[in-house]
């Protein structure tokens, strides 16, 4: 019943005009409509509902909550940093000098975080 139906994403954040600026303007992504409550953007075909909620009850997940697979992972991986984008490091992984970890089948990976803490990510596929 769902398998044919638009998905729509849901990301928490407390401060709603820097949520608003880092996925409509650094990110890019196009607004469609805005709230008390939250703002609501496109992402080719899924609908980003970005929820306000109140600094004492956020909880930025330590896990991936978004993620973009894209063409070329460092022609988006500069791209993004041109915005201002930091990308994470991690003890843990075998990351390159951009932060990029290549798994074992060959898809890469790089994680960001939003201006709330929600981490979120760029892949290329093997």
């Amino acid at each position: 019943m769902l398998t044919d139906k638009r998905v729509k994403a849901f990301v928490p954040a407390a401060d709603a005009d820097t949520a608003k600026k880092f996925y409509g303007e650094t990110l890019g992504f196009k607004l469609l409509s805005e709230d008390n409550y939250g703002n609501e953007f496109e992402m080719n075909q899924v609908s980003l509902r970005v929820s306000f909620v109140s600094a004492d009850h956020l909880q930025p997940q330590r896990h991936t909550i978004l993620g973009w697979t894209v063409q070329d992972i460092l022609e988006t991986f500069n791209f993004l940093k041109g915005r201002g984008i930091v990308f994470e490091k991690y003890d843990f992984l075998e990351q390159d000098e951009n932060n990029i970890w290549t798994a074992r089948g060959g898809t890469q990976v790089a994680w960001f975080k939003d201006p709330a803490g929600n981490l979120l990510s760029i892949d290329q596929q093997a």
